[in-house]
Parts: structure tokens; C-alpha cells; sequence
């Protein structure tokens, strides 16, 4: 019998609970910077030494955090369901679980990639990108991050996945950023979902949907063994 098919959604929460700090933690301010200053095209534009030197500060960052027990938990239940997780977050701490099947929507931290070619990405080997740093072309690397303003290349693809669950989890997101939190509204109305987030509250037009609210650490785990219990 093939395994049901579970679609994870993850954002912030889940890694802040590593200990990552997000724009929202800091009200939308890195060091007096205003957000778009550091993650659109024009700040890349206009600043681009800025706009390096907050990645590579988030990458820094990154080397010094490890999976809690949210991420550890999500790979818990590729032993028991076909697990493709979704997650705005660009860090690889799902990878780092052990997680098999991960879209990242928004780009990924440790890539880096051509301005000109957007199909040369590489993986960077440390966690600093300078200028001067060119892809085999000869032109400047940037980070492989989707910025504000920049399409969003596999929400298409996510949404198909959200479109063919059985079931559906939401964890650590306030479902405010747009695409991403339209995607819940591909699944099923059969499909059970569940929300997991301090500050979950019903969503309207959401039909089959259950809040627990309790951060990832906490309430994935508990998904687990309702899951578990109730859909195998």
C-alpha cells in the first residue's frame, strides 16, 4: 500500500527556534538597514558590498546553529509517509536533520549565483562572498536568494505538491507572505491540515484545518504522534 502523502510548509518559526534571527525578529531592521536595502534587486544595485557582507553574516550565523527537535521530528515521518516539505527558509537545517525531499521557495543560504546566468549556481564553499567572486563567465556572483520583487521559480511546483496531499502541515509562519501562503489554499478540501504556530488562529476560507498552537519544537512532535495514531 503506498504511503499517504504528507505536504509540510515551514517558515521562520522553525529556525528561529535554532537560534536564527529573522527580518521580523528585528522589526524589518538589520543594523539600522531597512529590509529592502538588503533583499531586493535595488539594494543589490545600489549597495551591493551591504548586501554581501548581510549574507555573509547570516551564513556565519548559520555554522553556529544546529536542527531542533521540529526539523529532527519532520524526518521522524519519512518512515511513515511520502514527507515533501515546502519551506521559505533559506537555511539547510531540514537537510541538516536528514530530511530527503525539500523545496526550498526562497533560495538557499550556501548558494551562490550568476547575475547575468541565472543557471549557474554554485555551491560556496566557506561563508563568505566577496566582490571580485565572478561565475565561470566572468560575471559577479550574488546570493541565491529570491529577493523582493523576484519571481518565485517553484511555487508552481509546490503548488502541484500541495494539490496531490493527503494531508497538509503548516509550521512556524504567520501565513502573511504572499506566494507561499497561498498554497494551502491548492489542497483538498478532503486533505486534513494543520497549523502549528504560537499564534495560529483559524483561517478563513481554510476548511479542515487544526490550530495547535504551540512552537515548532513542541507541537511538531505532538503532529507526529497524532499521525502516527490516526492516518496509517
Amino acid at each position: 500500500m503506498p504511503k499517504k502523502k504528507l505536504v509540510v510548509l515551514t517558515g521562520a518559526g522553525i529556525s528561529a527556534e535554532s537560534g536564527l534571527k529573522t527580518f521580523r525578529d528585528a522589526g524589518g531592521l538589520w543594523e539600522g538597514h531597512n529590509v529592502y536595502e538588503v533583499a531586493s534587486p535595488e539594494g543589490w544595485y545600489a549597495n551591493p558590498e551591504l548586501v554581501l557582507e548581510f549574507y555573509n553574516q547570516r551564513r556565519k550565523q548559520l555554522l553556529e546553529v544546529e536542527p531542533n527537535p521540529a526539523h529532527h521530528a519532520l524526518v521522524e515521518l519519512e518512515d511513515f509517509f511520502e514527507v515533501v516539505i515546502v519551506t521559505q527558509n533559506v537555511d539547510d537545517l531540514h537537510e541538516r536533520a536528514g530530511s530527503q525531499n525539500i523545496i526550498h521557495l526562497h533560495g538557499e543560504l550556501k548558494k551562490v549565483r550568476s547575475t547575468v546566468y541565472e543557471n549557474l549556481v554554485y555551491e560556496l564553499p566557506g561563508w563568505e562572498l566577496k566582490l571580485g567572486d565572478n561565475c565561470e563567465k566572468g560575471h559577479q556572483l550574488r546570493p541565491h536568494i529570491v529577493w523582493f520583487g523576484e519571481s518565485v521559480p517553484l511555487i508552481e511546483d509546490a503548488a502541484l505538491h500541495c494539490s496531490d496531499a493527503d494531508l497538509l502541515a503548516v509550521i512556524g509562519t504567520s501565513m502573511q507572505v504572499y506566494p507561499a501562503a497561498g498554497l494551502i489554499h491548492y489542497a483538498s478540501v478532503q486533505a486534513p491540515k494543520f497549523y502549528i504556530d504560537p499564534q495560529a488562529e483559524p483561517l478563513h476560507s481554510v476548511q479542515n484545518l487544526r490550530c495547535i498552537k504551540q512552537n515548532a519544537s513542541s507541537g511538531v512532535p505532538e503532529l507526529v504522534q497524532y499521525l502516527k495514531r490516526d492516518f496509517l
